[in-house]
Parts: structure tokens; C-alpha cells; sequence
């Protein structure tokens, strides 16, 4: 059975009587050990949809439909308590700027102390050997002086290693990193990416990588899930995906970003045009006002998710050597 399925998940803001609806009936699966990359463009919903799984949803924002199970258990009818107490424990988040997610005004120990004793129940000793132990794990220098330290004492790689420590602190079966290497450069992301993936699998915890740069999954993820106007719009393992790209949006990603397979004087193709805006009423595919290959079909009716992909005309050898 697998860890997590989110089956036909709706999200809508509530605003002054009127609804928005910003995640449009999504569904896939994490199995145990296994990474899945979300990935979309800002405003596509992945955010969203993780933050739901959590259950972390600000007041205005609502689950309108689907179910989010974990260990065949649904999430979306556990109480605030009750979810509260599997935060940490079973399912752990990474957020993609440490420096607002840790408290300025306490110690990195204390912090993740506070969730090893809270989560497994281990003396104030024990949680203080523990911390230590994740440091080192995380591959920081003289983890002891550094639990006595403050988050402004770090860089920024150095405090999404903290987080990273924190989020594995009670062996949770599920990790979520949203956009974890945003704020860090080329180099850092590398090696946070390596540290992250390498003790998830040490761990044996499932991680759901959430980006909007489908070229820093490649080497990661097992399961990739494309997203756009929030919907999932192309879904499936990351070899076909890179090498078959079934939706012209999963296409567009990719040839907007250099490859090295590919001859560098090859010119880069950026997608045309503006990100799916969730207040204007789209008839149809949400991605046709982009779509090269639109036709008036997909301006009138919304595609259903078939083999792999949600496209009136999903993308063949044929087609992408024509095109």
C-alpha cells in the first residue's frame, strides 16, 4: 500500500462571500522510500497542496473535496490536535527560506530539542545527544558549540541543514521540502539536495520534492508530477518524462532550460506568454492561451487525464520532430 495518496484533492479561497478555486481535483501517490518531484511554475497550487497535507492551510483557504490518506489513515478528518501531534512525528515539512521558519530569538539546540522531546518522549540529556548526533548527520562542524548558537550565527545553507536536522528529528515516515534550495546558490543547492536525498534514503522516509526547476530533479526524483493552473497536467517516471514529454507545458520546462545533452548554441525556448491567472474564468485547458499546438477543442473543453497526461492532443515522437 502506498504511504500518501492524494486522490481528487479541490482547494478554494473563500474571500468575501466569493470562491476561487486554486487546486482543481489532484491525485497521486508516494510510496515508502521513494521521492516524487512536484513541480510547476509560481501559482501552479503544488505549495498549496503540500501545505494541505500538513494540514497548514491559512483560514481563507478551504479543502473542498478528496482525501489525503497517510498509512491509510485521512488526514482531512483528524482534528487540530490530533494532526498537531503527527506534525514531526509522522510527516515533516522543509520550507524554502530557514531564516523565517526558525525562531531568531532561540537557540538552534533548543529548536530541534523541542521537537525530539516532543515527538519521542526522550529526557532533556537525551534530546540534547540526539541534536548533536543530526548535526553531525547534516555534516556540521563542532555540532556542540553550534546548538549553543542563534539562526543569524548561519549561513543560509548552514540553516537549511537545521531545518533538514529538524524535520528528520523524530524519524517521520514523510518529508515535504517546498522549494528547499531557492535562496541558495548553484553550489549550495547541490549539496543540499545531495544531503537531503542521500538521508532520506539512509532513513528509509519517502520525500516529496517540490520545485518549479524540473532540471534539478532529474538526478533525484524517482516519480516526477507536472503541474499547471492547478491541475497536474502530466505525471510519470523521471526518464520518460525528460526523454517523452507527453503535455506541450512539460515540453516547454524543459526546453527552457540548458541541458547538457543538447548543443550549446542551441537557442533556449521560453514558454510564451503569462502563468495561469486563478481569478480569470478559463474555459477549457487552462494552458491553451500558451499551447502551440492549440486547437479550438481546447478552449472549449477541459482535457481528462489519460496515460500520463491531461491533453486533448498529447505530445508523440512524431510531433516533437515536426515541431
Amino acid at each position: 500500500m502506498p504511504l500518501l495518496v492524494v486522490e481528487n484533492l479541490s482547494i478554494s479561497l473563500f474571500d468575501e462571500g466569493h470562491e476561487t478555486q486554486l487546486v482543481d481535483r489532484i491525485s497521486y501517490q508516494v510510496e515508502q522510500g521513494e521521492t516524487l518531484a512536484i513541480v510547476g511554475e509560481s501559482g501552479s497550487g503544488k505549495s498549496l497542496s503540500s501545505l494541505s497535507v500538513m494540514g497548514l492551510l491559512a483560514k481563507e483557504l478551504r479543502v473542498t473535496s478528496g482525501r489525503i490518506m497517510l498509512d491509510g489513515e485521512d488526514l482531512l478528518s483528524l482534528s487540530s490536535e490530533e494532526m498537531r501531534q503527527r506534525r514531526g512525528r509522522d510527516l515533516s515539512m522543509v520550507f524554502q527560506e530557514p531564516m523565517t521558519s526558525l525562531n531568531p530569538v532561540r537557540t538552534i539546540g533548543s529548536q530541534i530539542m523541542e521537537s525530539i522531546e516532543e515527538n519521542l518522549g526522550f529526557s532533556r540529556s537525551a534530546a540534547r545527544t540526539r541534536a548533536i548526533e543530526l548535526l553531525q548527520e547534516v555534516g556540521m562542524a563542532d555540532a556542540e558549540r553550534r546548538l549553543r548558537q542563534y539562526p543569524h550565527h548561519f549561513s543560509g545553507g548552514m540553516r537549511q541543514r537545521v531545518m533538514i536536522a529538524i524535520a528528520l528529528a523524530a524519524n517521520p515516515k514523510l518529508i515535504i521540502a517546498d522549494e528547499p534550495t531557492t535562496a541558495l546558490d548553484v553550489t549550495i543547492q547541490a549539496q543540499i539536495l545531495e544531503l537531503m536525498t542521500r538521508l532520506c534514503r539512509e532513513h528509509g522516509t519517502a520525500l516529496v520534492l517540490i520545485t518549479h526547476n524540473l532540471g534539478i530533479v532529474a538526478r533525484y526524483a524517482q516519480r516526477v508530477t507536472v503541474m499547471y493552473g492547478g491541475r497536474i497536467v502530466e505525471a510519470g517516471r523521471a526518464v520518460d518524462l525528460y526523454h517523452r514529454p507527453r503535455h506541450p507545458y512539460t515540453e516547454g520546462l524543459l526546453r527552457s532550460v540548458p541541458r547538457l545533452d543538447q548543443d550549446r548554441t542551441q537557442p533556449l525556448r521560453p514558454i510564451q506568454g503569462s502563468p495561469a491567472d486563478p481569478f480569470m474564468k478559463i474555459t477549457g485547458c487552462r494552458f491553451h492561451p500558451r499551447c502551440p499546438y492549440a486547437a479550438p477543442v481546447c478552449r472549449e473543453t477541459k482535457p481528462a487525464f489519460e496515460a500520463g497526461a491531461a491533453c486533448h492532443f498529447p505530445l508523440n515522437q512524431e510531433s516533437r520532430d515536426a515541431s
